[in-house]
This record gives C-alpha cells, structure tokens and sequence, in this order.
C-alpha cells in the first residue's frame, strides 16, 4: 500500500512542501532515500522504536520511504513523526482518512512523546498558501503560528494525539493552539519587552548625540558613534532600543521567521513585536555574524538583527575582513550565503550601530591626554574604510562629558517623549512608502530618491557646493539627500530646505576625523 504525508523543511525563511512516500511490499529491510541527512536516516531507529513501545507492529516486509523531490537535501529530526504515521497507515493498522489533509512535522521520542522542531511559523505559513487543512507540530512549535489564520493548527504532545486527529474518530478541538495552555487565548503576548533598557533621560549631557540618534530611529539610518572611553557611547547606542517604534505586521512576519528556523528567541505566544537588538561581542566570527554554521547555513546576527538594531561595540577591534564583510549586506539589505551543499538568501535589513575609540589609548580629541603617534592614529582607524564609511549615515564624534553637564540638575527628554516624535515620523514614511515595498527613507534607491526627495535651485547649489569641497562621493551625496528628508519629516516639511542639507552634511565627523 503507498500513502502519502506532506511534510516540510526551510529554505531560507520560507518552506518548501516535502512530499513523503511510504509503501510496503513483499521482501525485508527499510529503505530511506531522498538526500536526507544523519538525522533523518537516524529516524528510521527512532521511529521503529516508538512505534513498538506504542503498542505498533513494524511490518516484516520491505519499507521503502522517499521524501521528495529526491534531489533537494534534507536535514533535521522534523521527518520523524511524517514517517511514523505513513508506516501506521500504510500498514492497514490504523485508518487514518485525514492523512492527506494536513501538513506534519515534528521529533519522536523513543517513548512516543513529540518534541519541538525549528521552523513551525515557516511550516504553518506554507500549509496556509498551499491551502491544506491545516497542520500538526509539536506544541511549542506550533505556538510560534498562532498568529497564522485560516487554517487548523494543531499542537501535539505525542503520536497518540496525532493518531487521534488523522482519524477523526475523536473531537480534537482541544489540540487547537488556540486552545493550549499557555497560548494566546490565555491572554498573553509576546510583547519582547525589556525592562533593561537604558532610558535617554538617566544619560547626561550629549544633546547632539542624542539628536542624531533620534534622527537615525526616525528614517533607520546607520550610525556610528567615535570617542573616548566613557563618553557615554555604548549606553546611546542601548537607550536607541527604547525609542524604536512598533513593527508592522508584515516586518515582524518576516522577523519572527528568522527566529523560528533557527530556534532562538521565545515564541510560544506568537510572533515577536518588538524589534530586535543585537550586541554580538568584537571577537565573533565571520559566520556568526554573517551567518552560515558547520553543519548548516543558518543566520547571522545581521539577519536575527533584521527589522532591528545590530550593535558593534569597539568596533576599532574587530578583524577588517569582518568589517569589510558587512558593505553588501548593509548597501543590499540581504545575504546571499553559497556552501558547497547549496546556496540560502536571507534578509538582513537591520540598523547599524557602531561604537569605537578614535585611537588606541582611546583619548584622541580630548586635549592633551592621547600619547598615540600619529601612524598609530591611522593605523587605529584604517580599519574603517572609506568604503563603508561610507554607507553609515550618521558619523558622529562623542566628547567627554564636563564637569558643568555632570553636576548639572537639568533634566534630559524621556526615551518615552522621543519614542513617539519617532513613531510619528516613521508614520509618514509608512503612508509614503505604502506601494513600494519599504518602510524607512533609509531604504529608498536612487529612483525613489528623485520621486520623493525633488530639490530646489538653492538646495542643489548646496549640495553641489559641499560635494566638490568636501570630495564627497556620489553615495555619500544620496545619503545626505535621504537624511536631509528625514529630518524635514522630523520638521512636519513636505519639502526640503537647504537647512536639512546643512544638518545632515554636519553628522558627516567622521569624514574629517580620517583627515588628520
């Protein structure tokens, strides 16, 4: 007898339908094929073993298991639940009239118990588009789609619970993720909050630096932040997380996939709402941060920072292959990952924030205190080339905070105040862009630029006046164009005026810092 069982497994961050078939015939042996991996070959002892200790009988005659398409690899433990329940019903020991109807994953234990898989959003989103019933994951698993409607969701703890819902002899709407303990319709959310945060009003002085801060959440501007040691640099930089607005739910979509194929992040009560912030320490990897992995490709920080914050702390630090490794994801807002087995792409439009002393001792702009040479100046910084200078908007040089400012009993605006001047700029540029498939000015072409960004006679003098002087590239140019816009939506200004030139032209520090 052939049955058939729709399984899945991740590309990327999307699935891609895994069609496993099972027909026993006259002869001896299991036979798994379909490029599948250690892990799923593995299943056949694993699933054999749960299946007896469930009360089955493996049939003493040959199994043959394909999962198809035969030339696409497959990886993971997720294959073992699709095959144990095609040997139950190929078989003839349990009729199973729903077997075709839904989408099925999910780990076996030898006792019977089904455990989490990576990727059960992917897996819920698929059955959706290829308009199946509905699907069965381990419980924690399927909690990540209880935000995917339109479908049957089911979240299991052990074969006997899938048994009971492929037969339909039972009312198993108590399986609905809807239903389970512990999920949305207990009235949680997973907001992501965190208490942790850093809030702009407890940091002292540094007016500007907020200031360009707040104008680089507002259009989702990278920056970065160059000056000596407590100066005040890495708490901006954590306080940023705090003013960052809302995310739509298309962005966290597409966030909360991420998350779910690579198995990290809590989304037992759905998809994440809040936008990552990642801090990866100087001394990671190339793979770590840009993603790949020994015995997958799984994502960087840059793509877990998608939609959110990618926080470089001493940067100075950090090998320059590592740094030089992060100009096409920034300018592409993807990667493209090739290994030897295959080649993934995945999104990775996050903001860059970075953070670095000016020289090694740290102290260089700060009077008389830096006793580096010269050479060693350069040398410090020649890790930051031009070339992703660059593609960073907001260059900004942080001084030491005085005394004056320190013991000062002013009161600085809170993260709160800022957070909802941001949230309804970035409402502009949502209304703006709603037909184009981005959502911040930072992400605008040069096409985009023209149509929304028109210059008048004395903005184009500007500009035309600071890129000769400052032998500014054209890059750099469109980059002031699409800060220059941020700000004037900052401003409430439907059009640009060369004051929003000047101010973007002025976050620029960097540029003149590498002169000296």
């Amino acid at each position: 007898m052939l049955v058939h069982i729709y399984g899945a497994k991740c590309i990327g961050i999307d699935a891609v339908k895994v069609l496993c078939e099972i027909k026993i015939e006259r002869g001896i042996g299991i036979h798994l094929v379909g490029l599948g991996d250690a892990a799923v070959k593995e299943s056949l002892l694993r699933t054999t073993t749960a299946l007896s200790s469930l009360g089955y009988k493996i049939p003493g005659k040959k199994i043959v298991i394909n999962l198809a398409p035969a030339d696409l690899h497959k990886n993971g433990s997720g294959f073992d639940v699709p095959i144990a329940t095609g040997i139950i019903a190929a078989s003839g020991q349990k009729e199973l009239p729903a077997l075709e109807n839904y989408l099925i994953m999910g780990e076996l234990g030898l006792n019977g118990d089904i455990r989490s898989i990576p990727g059960g959003l992917p897996y819920a989103e698929l059955a959706s588009k290829d308009g199946l019933k509905g699907c069965i994951l381990p419980l924690d698993s399927a909690l990540e789609a209880v935000d995917i409607k339109g479908i049957e969701i089911y979240g299991v703890r052990n074969l006997r619970e899938v048994m009971d819902i492929l037969s339909e002899e039972k009312d198993c709407s108590d399986l609905l993720i809807w239903n389970a303990k512990g999920g949305r319709a207990a009235g949680n959310v997973n907001s992501g909050a965190n208490c942790d945060i850093i809030d702009f009003a407890d940091i002292i002085g540094q007016e500007n630096v907020k200031r360009g801060a707040e104008i680089a959440i507002s259009g989702g501007h990278n920056m970065i932040l160059v000056g000596s040691p407590g100066s005040g640099k890495s708490s901006i930089a954590k306080a940023m997380a705090g003013i960052m607005p809302p995310m739509t739910m298309e962005e966290s979509l597409s966030t909360s996939k991420i998350y779910s194929i690579c198995g990290k992040g809590d989304l037992r009560q759905g998809l994440v709402r809040t936008r990552p912030f990642r801090a990866p320490h100087y001394s990671a990897s190339i793979p770590a941060i840009i993603g790949g992995g020994g015995d997958g490709i799984y994502p960087g920080e840059i793509s877990l920072a998608h939609n959110g914050i990618l926080f470089l702390d001493e940067m100075g630090q950090m090998p320059r292959s590592l740094i030089e490794s992060l100009r096409g994801p920034i300018e592409d807002r993807k990667v493209v990952i090739s290994r030897l087995r295959g080649k993934v792409e995945y999104p990775c439009s996050f903001m860059l924030v970075a953070a670095s002393n000016p020289c090694p001792c740290g102290y260089y702009g700060e009077g008389d205190r830096c006793n580096c040479t010269p050479s060693q100046r350069a040398n410090y910084l020649s890790k930051l080339s031009g070339p992703l200078m660059d593609r960073i908007d907001i260059q900004v040089f942080v001084k030491a905070v005085s005394s004056g400012e320190l013991l000062s009993k002013h009161k600085a605006e809170s993260s709160a105040t800022i957070a909802e001047r941001v949230a309804r700029t970035r409402k502009i540029q949502q209304e703006r862009f709603v037909s184009e498939g981005i959502f911040t000015n930072a992400e605008m072409n040069n096409r985009q630029i023209k149509r929304y960004c028109p210059l008048d006679s004395d903005c184009e003098a500007f500009l035309e006046d600071i890129h000769e002087k400052a032998g500014l590239s054209i890059r750099a140019c469109m980059i002031i164009i699409k800060l220059a816009r941020t700000i004037a939506d900052m401003d409430g200004c439907e059009s640009i005026n060369v004051d929003h030139l000047s101010e973007a032209f002025s976050y620029r520090h960097l540029d003149k810092l590498r002169n000296y």
